[in-house]
């Protein structure tokens, strides 16, 4: 399958810290592949090179035939990369779906002066932003609660109401970081599930941080590790989970023990 997108020889420093090193990456379209590692190893830092927050210093990064490395993040949404937070970002004063009408606004045409005075184009795409909206509402699981303010939802419907307001930009690839962080295993296993209907349903292709090595497993075609800042493993869920550098760089070798058998990471051999 062709690549959605391509990086090569990425490098970002930060003063005389080295935060990713010549970072070689490609995601198949249409496919789910998590990027993991410790803490500190550059994970959030190569999402945020994608998504132009961050410029690298070398390298280039290749989305859909466009090079992002000087876009700003507003062009690279626009081109059909979306994301999610560690830390969710709602607006937390607007409802559930002005979130998403918010969301939407890359696709939109109209401008202040339609808006003002009330143009038949404006009024129609208007219409058609609300009825997205309350679409995306149901397809995350949250009809009914489009009037509710964001910061009175449930941590779980927050996390979901995240992701709807990504879908609205109509991304091509979504980007996503720990969506199952502070989660029981019950919302644990319905947001894996839900991570599945994107990519089966939407046809999105999906790059996920995530530290659940369950989550991982279970869902992901492909895997990169990263350390300090290096990619030291890549492959399957078999791959790495028999592979002795992620094991003592990421797992440790004590906690191969902690995950089930099916997903468990040992020694090659």
């Amino acid at each position: 399958m062709p690549s959605i997108i391509t990086a090569r020889q990425v490098t970002k420093r930060f003063g005389g810290l080295t935060a990713v090193s010549s970072l070689d990456l490609d995601i198949a379209e249409k496919s789910i592949h998590s990027v993991i590692g410790p803490n500190g190893a550059g994970k959030t830092t190569f999402f945020n090179c994608v998504t132009g927050f961050y410029q690298p210093e070398i390298g280039e990064i290749i989305f859909d035939g466009h090079h992002l490395e000087r876009l700003t993040s507003d062009r690279i949404t626009a081109l059909g990369i979306a994301r999610t937070y560690q830390n969710i970002r709602l607006f937390n004063n607007l409802t559930a779906l002005e979130n998403i009408l918010v969301g939407q606004h890359p696709r939109l045409k109209g401008g202040m002066l339609g808006a003002i005075l009330r143009t038949p184009g404006t009024v129609r795409e208007e219409a058609e932003a609300l009825n997205e909206a309350r679409r995306l509402l149901a397809f995350v699981n949250l009809t009914g609660k489009g009037d509710q303010l964001a910061k009175n939802l449930p941590y779980g419907d927050q996390r979901r109401l995240e992701i709807a307001r990504a879908l609205a930009s109509r991304p091509k690839l979504l980007l996503l970081d720990e969506p199952t962080a502070g989660m029981n295993p019950h919302e644990t296993e319905e947001m894996t599930g839900f991570i599945r209907r994107l990519r089966d349903e939407l046809g999105i292709t999906i790059m996920l941080i995530e530290h659940d090595m369950r989550v991982v497993m279970g869902i992901s075609e492909r895997i990169s590790v990263l350390d300090y800042g290096e990619k030291i493993a890549e492959g399957s869920p078999t791959d790495i989970q028999s592979n002795p550098r992620v094991i003592e760089a990421y797992l440790g070798r004590g906690s191969a023990a902690e995950v089930p058998e099916s997903v468990s990471a040992s020694p090659a051999g």
